[in-house]
Parts: structure tokens; C-alpha cells; sequence
């Protein structure tokens, strides 16, 4: 089975659906189901160690969220990766991201400082001349996730693991013409400490910064 980015707290028991759309979600995120690519409940089932109700389930939500789309007597797919909406997404996180990145330095508790820490020291890791830039991306789709987290806002957090999903999917689309993918996955370094120390307003304009920058990346990659 391919390897699924986590978010904190995946180590919990859960349901039988959770397991199906978070395993489906990351596969749909980091394009392993390529984009217009039929969705085939069967086969996800059997590669999941479930059965067709989960997944059932879980394709529900992934259609809410954009990550698929239903079809009357064509099916269900993969939605397309459509670099108009680039714009569209990076509208919404240039006022999100700061304002959850300022919360999580405002709220963060013992355990959510913990969790950044430990990804801190794997940034630090991270050998830029040696790297898999599909590592990579799972690696910041753990960051924002643990970030958002520590925000303890719900609703907050869950419109931005949406758009960064979809953010994500736009990057891996462009993965091979991005030359410094581990510079920008570094970035989260002094964002990590500006959050851990507490620092609110460093936070925010860090985290405006990095997405600003992808989305500099991205047209520049066009």
C-alpha cells in the first residue's frame, strides 16, 4: 500500500469511513489517482482492506471537497487539476493561512508544540541535494495539517486542509518543473518556531509570505 501523508492525531482509533477518505484523499491530493482518472469503488475497497460502504462513504465527502466528481450513467472520476483555479485558492489562503498560523502561536498546546517540533527536526533533515520531491509534499501537507490542528478552531481548520488539498494538487501537477521544491518546503522552518515560541504577528506574515510564494512558483512554472 502507498504511503498516506497523516495528520496529527492519526494514530487514533477510527472508524472504518475516516480510514477510507483520509487514505482516498491523499491518494486523490497527491495525484497516485491521476486527475480525470475513473474512481472504481471495488478496487479501492480490496486495496484499502475494507469494504464498499466505507468507501462509499468516504467518496461522498471527497465529492464535497472537490477531489471527485460524479457523472449521471458515465461514473465517478478524479476531478481535473485546473491551474484557473490557482487564483481562486490562493485568494482564500492569503487571508486564512496568516490568520491560522497567528492562532496556532496564540493557542498551540504542550502536545501541538510538540508535533511542530518533531516535524521541525525533520525539516532540518532534509538533504536538498538528495530529496524525493513526493517525500517532500507529503512532508508539507504534515506541516499544514499540524499547524491547523493547533489553531482549535474546527471550522477554520477544516476549510484549510480543503484548499491546501487542492493547492497541493495544483504543485504535483507541476512537480517536475519546480527546481527548488525543498527551498520552499524549508520555509516552514521559521514559521514551525515563530508558532512554537508564540509569536502571533511573525507567524502570520511568514505564513503570507509562503503563500505568496507558491503561488510566484507556480506561474513561474507555467
Amino acid at each position: 500500500m502507498q504511503k498516506v501523508a497523516t495528520e496529527p492525531g492519526s494514530g487514533e482509533e477510527f472508524s472504518l469511513a475516516e480510514r477510507a477518505y483520509r487514505a482516498i484523499r491523499d491518494r486523490l491530493v497527491m495525484l497516485e489517482i491521476r486527475p480525470s482518472a475513473p474512481i472504481n469503488e471495488e478496487q479501492l475497497a480490496q486495496s484499502l482492506g475494507v469494504g464498499r460502504t466505507p468507501v462509499r462513504e468516504a467518496l461522498k465527502r471527497l465529492q464535497y471537497e472537490r477531489l471527485i466528481t460524479t457523472y449521471p450513467r458515465r461514473g465517478t472520476f478524479a476531478t481535473d487539476v485546473n491551474i484557473t483555479d490557482l487564483a481562486h485558492i490562493s485568494e482564500v489562503r492569503q487571508e486564512l493561512e496568516p490568520l491560522a498560523a497567528a492562532q496556532a502561536a496564540r493557542r498551540a498546546t504542550a502536545p501541538d508544540r510538540a508535533t511542530l517540533t518533531a516535524l521541525l527536526r525533520e525539516l532540518e533533515s532534509v538533504d536538498s541535494r538528495r530529496h524525493d520531491p513526493t517525500e517532500l509534499m507529503h512532508l508539507d501537507l504534515q506541516v499544514h495539517r499540524a499547524i491547523y490542528a493547533a489553531t482549535h478552531n474546527p471550522y477554520l481548520e477544516d476549510t484549510l486542509v480543503r484548499h491546501d488539498n487542492l493547492a497541493t494538487r495544483i504543485w504535483c501537477l507541476f512537480i517536475d518543473r519546480l527546481p527548488d521544491m525543498a527551498g520552499h518546503v524549508e520555509e516552514h522552518g521559521p514559521l514551525i518556531e515563530a508558532i512554537v515560541a508564540g509569536e502571533p504577528d511573525k507567524a502570520a506574515q511568514l505564513a503570507r509570505g509562503h503563500v505568496e510564494g507558491f503561488e510566484r512558483a507556480i506561474r513561474d512554472a507555467i
